[in-house]
């Protein structure tokens, strides 16, 4: 049957098939449908930019358009791995500018992308319409003032949580007169001010444009003519929201969110001074995503500005919200379905807010189609994770993040197994789960036992030894990442569960117990895995090899060893 249908008719069926497991499943039916999924797709993504070369990515597919790449582990975002660890994209740009001469689309993630690599994407693709670095290194104001110059079809430049040398904020001059086709713009990581007379050009002359988060530098008194400006808005980042208080610019700035009509998202918020905040009233029964991460705002201001956003399905907040805050958040937002609470203080061990765990299970009573948590607190109990568990069944992503390492449940001073275990064994649909507080290898029995769709585990401090990493590695079937911090883990559940991390896309250990000879060992058993031993003590081999290593990072690839490995980081297979 897969024979009967002209390649044309097979191409046009497959441009309706997106994801790219589904995408993947269909190149393998036959021979003949394996290449017209070859010719035919356009976009691809690479969770890992050493799982596979440029080279085996282009002769693959040759048509892409679209290629999201990531580099460094998760861990970077924690500062776990060392700098100069790798992740350089230029190699890609080099391969893909001879290769994808029409591509349209890079989406880049926690990647060293520098000027020359900018230059190099503003040169190559004649075509090029989208940019997202997103926690991304090693450039400048410099690169994007390329971007700017050359790319005269940009329509989305974001650059999310990416480090930037600030050199100069005149580089949005360089974006021609004729670019109109500007729908996002994202430059709320930059530090220095930038040329306000060139950003509201800029936005005043994109009519499509939807997507708007300015830096901490675009003062408040800017903002109401940004808006008008731009009053087709969908998400707004501000800048920074304080001034003194004059009613003149009260009234321009609420006049402007009243004009909003589109407006779903907002961020922002730098130094917030609350007098303005009820400026954003007139735009809040439409909102939909509040990201207040940045935002000191206390819990009485907090609770008047939630409430009025009774459609509300995502919030990003500081831990100022406090319970009463959860509390009037589960009242009134009744459509909420992530809900993510940071620290304002994550050193501080004592804290100073009134958060506890009794706010995320109020949110979890009164919110029925909350699926996705983080969670940072400084106390929990079993009981109210086992009432998380049966209020929320639906839960997705769990990331529950005790701000001091091993702390138990602070009424029965037990070890929290019970209440992580009731929320893999009743949330039968949970992809990803952080654990914290003090946990034993039971906790890991009871995942290995029910989390059969767990796709990816984060674990810091817990467990007795290796019984528990061999619960994870043998009972998790879907387990694709996971990643683990000073935990005594070890090598006896490692070499006995080698061959389920050729099903993985990666395993990241540091500061565990896994000695230098095993790692070897595993090098040496498991030919399709890079397992790279990073150490910046020196040569591991000039120990004996029953000593730990610093850290380990396994995953697989088709590529081979990687040929920019920096001196502390060695493949088991080539390096000893």
């Amino acid at each position: 049957m897969a024979y009967s249908f002209p390649e044309e008719v097979l191409e046009h069926v497959f441009s309706f098939i997106h994801t790219d497991k589904d995408r993947n499943a269909i190149s393998v039916v036959c021979k003949s449908w394996y290449e017209v999924e070859r010719w035919s797709r356009r976009r691809i993504f690479i969770g890992n930019c050493y799982a596979v070369s440029p080279g085996i990515v282009i002769r693959r597919f040759p048509e892409l358009r679209s290629v999201a790449l990531k580099g460094k582990p998760h861990f970077a975002d924690f500062n776990l791995v060392p700098d100069g660890w790798g992740g350089n994209v230029y190699p890609w740009i080099a391969a893909m500018a001879m290769a994808y001469p029409m591509l349209e689309e890079l989406r880049l993630k926690r990647m060293v992308v520098t000027d020359e690599s900018l230059e190099l994407i503003s040169r190559s693709f004649k075509n090029f319409k989208v940019l997202v670095l997103s926690s991304c290194e090693g450039f400048s104001t410099d690169g994007l003032a390329a971007i700017a110059a050359n790319c005269r079809n940009l329509r989305e430049l974001d650059l999310r949580e990416s480090e930037v040398d600030d050199f100069s904020g005149h580089w949005l001059t360089h974006f021609p007169d004729s670019c109109t086709s500007l729908v996002s713009l994202n430059i709320s990581c930059l530090a220095s001010e930038v040329s306000y007379s060139a950003l509201e050009r800029l936005v005043g002359r994109c009519p499509s444009l939807r997507t708007l988060r300015l830096n901490r530098a675009v003062p408040l008194d800017r903002l109401p003519n940004l808006l008008r400006r731009a009053p087709q808005l969908v998400e707004l980042g501000t800048g920074a929201y304080s001034a003194e208080h004059r009613p003149e610019v009260f009234s321009s700035l609420a006049g402007a969110f009243s004009n909003c009509k589109e407006l779903k998202s907002l961020s922002g918020f730098w130094d917030v001074v609350p007098d303005y905040l009820p400026a954003v009233y007139p735009a809040c029964s439409g909102i939909t995503s509040l990201n207040l991460s940045y935002a000191t705002i206390q819990s009485p201001d907090l609770i008047k500005l939630v409430t009025q956003c009774q459609n509300l399905q995502r919030l990003w907040v500081l831990d100022y919200i406090e319970d009463s805050g959860l509390d009037a958040l589960a009242a009134s937002c009744k459509d909420l379905q992530e809900l993510r609470v940071f620290p304002s203080e994550p050193y501080d061990m004592e804290g100073n807010v009134a958060l506890t765990e009794q706010g995320l299970v109020s949110v979890s009573e009164g919110c029925p189609k909350l699926h996705s948590v983080l969670y940072f607190c400084r106390q929990m109990t079993n009981a109210a994770l086992v009432s998380i568990a049966k209020n929320r069944p639906n839960m997705t992503r769990f990331r529950l993040c005790i701000i001091e390492p091993r702390t138990r449940d602070y009424q029965t001073l037990e070890p929290l197994d019970v209440g992580f275990g009731a929320i893999v064994e009743h949330c039968k649909e949970l992809h990803r789960l952080s654990l914290s507080g003090l946990l034993t290898d039971r906790v890991f029995e009871y995942i290995g036992t029910h989390a059969k769709k767990l796709e990816m585990l984060s674990v810091a401090f817990a467990g007795d030894g290796d019984l528990g990493l061999h619960h994870v590695l043998s009972g998790c079937k879907s387990l694709r990442k996971l990643e683990i911090r000073d935990c005594p883990f070890g090598d006896k559940a490692l070499l006995a569960n080698a061959a389920k991390l050729e099903t993985m896309r990666s395993l990241w250990m540091s500061s565990c117990s896994v000695s230098f000879g095993a790692c070897k060992l595993l090098g040496q058993k498991m030919p399709r895995l890079n397992v790279e031993v990073i150490d910046e003590r020196g040569r591991p081999d000039s120990r004996p090899e029953s000593c730990s290593v610093e850290k380990l990072y396994i995953y697989r690839s088709v590529a081979g060893p990687r040929s920019d490995m920096p001196r502390f980081v060695w493949t088991m297979k080539t390096r000893s």
